[in-house]
């Protein structure tokens, strides 16, 4: 007789254990189809709904009664929709889908683990957003700034033309400081929880509960970014010594950076590594800088050999 282990909510493995045991817990109610279990000769960890047959699970789930052709139908993609349900109970299949809708997104779910987002993590993502908003920003502001700027050079006040200048260049900071402000607070008040950078590593941005942010404090949280760099970035630097990874914008706002798969339905699937995307960013970030920090010595050298 096989021996098998499964996995509870808190990813701690139990076993060896009898299928019989495994089918006294799921009709008890302390297993569901979507408790993972192994056993050996088995490639992978699977839930109990792709191991059900084998368990013999829904032909025991109630006495007398085998569930097995409507879990079927649910799998094949046959069973009735809620909408075409009727008052009778004929047909009546306790694996159908509730009929009640969730607007808005998904509720967090409470209870699970909850793995934070590391210092590095949001690293490589700051990297990859401040390159996309760099880029689209600048160049928005070099076209505004260019058609500006050939209106004031026509001016033929020296003086005016330099106030002008001067306005330009300010217009052009606060265009792109909108656009900033507007892609970090746009997407991390959106259904992602997440900007493209922070996508890509696998990390969203939520409030303590795993609620998503709304709107105005999102917008919030990304002028509170500007106070952590104002105290020599300390406030950035704080998501790598705090409890929850926390920066100072992050408790000044009430927001925690968590793993995507944080608040959800499958904390099991969070990674606590940095990841692939992450250490290829950081590697290329990291590469750039070093050239760039080469290069700057390289100048310096060569100009103090011209002086001397």
């Amino acid at each position: 007789m096989s021996e098998w282990y499964y996995a509870d909510a808190q990813r701690e493995r139990h076993g060896p254990i009898d299928a019989d045991v495994i089918r006294s817990k799921f009709n008890q109610g302390e297993l569901n189809l979507e408790t993972l279990a192994w056993r050996e000769g088995m490639a992978q960890w699977q839930p109990l709904s792709a191991l059900a047959d084998e368990l013999q699970l829904l032909a025991q789930a109630s006495p007398g009664i085998d569930l097995r052709a409507d879990y079927s139908a649910i799998e094949n993609g046959t069973a009735p929709l809620p909408a075409a349900a009727t008052a009778s109970t004929d047909g009546y299949s306790p694996y159908s889908a509730p009929s009640s809708t969730v607007s808005g997104g998904a509720a967090p779910v409470q209870g699970g683990e909850v793995v934070y987002a590391g210092f590095w993590k949001r690293v490589a993502a700051y990297c990859i957003d401040s390159v996309i908003v760099g880029m689209v920003g600048g160049v928005i502001a070099m076209v505004i700034g260019m058609v500006l700027g050939i209106g004031m050079a026509g001016l033929g006040d020296s003086n005016a033309a330099g106030v002008g200048m001067i306005m330009v260049q300010l217009l052009t900071n606060l265009i792109s400081m909108a656009i900033s402000a507007a892609y970090y607070a746009g997407f991390h008040a959106s259904a992602g929880m997440a900007t493209l950078g922070k996508m890509a590593v696998g990390i969203k941005v939520v409030r303590l509960n795993g609620d998503r942010m709304t709107l105005a404090r999102a917008i919030g949280r990304y002028f509170a970014t500007i106070l952590s760099a104002l105290t020599l970035c300390i406030g950035y630097v704080m998501a790598a010594f705090t409890e929850r990874k926390q920066g100072l914008h992050d408790m000044i706002c009430d927001t925690l950076v968590v793993d995507k798969w944080a608040f959800t339905d499958h904390p099991e699937w969070q990674q606590r590594g940095l990841g692939t995307v992450t250490i290829v960013i950081l590697s290329i970030f990291g590469l750039l800088l070093l050239v760039g920090v080469v290069a700057i010595i390289a100048v310096i050298g060569i100009a103090a050999s011209n002086f001397s």
